[in-house]
């Protein structure tokens, strides 16, 4: 009861806080707890009926449905709905092509799936796998699901999305392969001064036997995949791996960092297997890089992601990790969500201090 109080207490300062201007990507603080309000050109239904929005978008001529996962407080989906959808011209775009509709991950209301399922909305963001927010599925007009994309969309990204669905590209290469023939058409960045991927102690050497043990002293790990001449990568060493916090709970792990482009390097998984750093990366879908994968002491893969990761949701999947959320079923979500609302009543003492 206590909790809920302090929820309810939460979402209430966060509707008074939702004002002031949009983020820039350069000052984003993603410790912040943003109140979200989707675009007023969302779908309103009531009934949260995503076959009625189908048969909307049919009878509209378009390609199909865009559904919008988020969560109150999200940092990540207030930056996305800001930044992305409030750019006029990709907002223009997405009204041409699909309708829309906004869900929150935790909401009890009863909905009905793209193929007519009546369910509740958390049940359908589990079914989907919207373990992170935001997260973006894109259905064509028979309710398949086309396309998934977790965590934040750049503009210049969500653009490519766009076209990558706009041009049927679904239909004949995943997502990876149309950014990676993208990229080649614009040209490679220029060669660093040092080639290679960027150092740091923190990560071990190889031979890499990712094999865990059995005992408790075997830490969880962490496998970063980098590529050489990658900004996103330089941004993530400098703005998270830099902060002492981060510093010192990737102590408590092993942390591997591997080349994505690497066909070469034989790699034991944590389940024994044998594989190299390339066809390992491809393996698990990713599309961008740095890409994260988190195992805990068993190698049971607790957590993934490709989607950007500053501070505050790197500190919150080490933990989730280290707390053993994933065992007691929690999905990361909600363990951030927990640690949002302690932030908040941390605060709140300090203030009454």
């Amino acid at each position: 009861m206590k909790r809920s109080l302090v929820l309810a207490a939460l979402l209430s300062v966060l509707a008074a806080i939702s004002g002031g201007s949009a983020y820039s990507a350069d000052n984003f603080d993603d410790s912040q707890i943003k109140h979200i309000e989707y675009p007023d050109w969302f779908s309103e239904n009531l009934f949260h009926d995503l076959s009625e929005e189908l048969e909307i978008a049919g009878s509209r001529g378009k390609q199909g449905l865009m559904v919008l996962f988020t969560t109150e407080g999200c940092s990540y989906c207030y930056l996305f709905v800001q930044k992305s959808l409030g750019n006029p011209d990709l907002a223009s775009r997405v009204q041409r092509q699909f309708e829309s509709v906004g869900l929150e991950i935790f909401d009890d209301r009863e909905m009905t799936d793209p193929r007519g399922t009546d369910m509740p909305i958390k049940q359908f963001a589990q079914h989907e796998g919207a373990e992170f927010a935001p997260t973006l599925l894109f259905y064509d007009l028979d309710g398949n699901r086309i396309l998934k994309l977790v965590g934040y969309q750049s503009p210049e990204r969500f653009g490519h999305v766009l076209d990558y669905l706009d041009g049927g590209h679904f239909r004949t290469e995943p997502l990876r392969e149309y950014f990676a023939k993208l990229s080649e058409t614009r040209g490679r960045p220029a060669a660093r001064p040092v080639p290679g991927l960027r150092t740091d102690p923190l990560f071990g050497k190889p031979p890499y036997r990712l094999v865990r043990g059995a005992t408790s002293e075997t830490p969880p790990l962490l496998v970063i995949f980098e590529r050489a001449a990658c900004d996103e990568c330089e941004e993530f060493h400098d703005k998270v791996l830099a902060q002492p916090d981060v510093r010192e709970t990737l102590g408590r792990f092993q942390v591997v960092q591997l080349d994505a482009d690497d066909e070469e390097t034989a790699v034991t998984t944590p389940d024994g297997g044998t594989v190299t750093p390339a066809s390992w990366f491809h393996q698990e879908g990713f599309s961008r890089v740095p890409a994260l994968m988190f195992f805990d002491q068993g190698g049971v893969l607790a957590l993934t992601t490709d989607a950007l990761v500053l501070e505050q949701r790197m500190m919150n999947s080490l933990n989730f990790v280290l707390a053993g959320a994933h065992e007691k079923g929690w999905t990361y979500q909600r363990f951030a969500r927990s640690q949002a609302i302690a932030r908040w009543q941390r605060q709140q003492e300090d203030k009454d201090e």
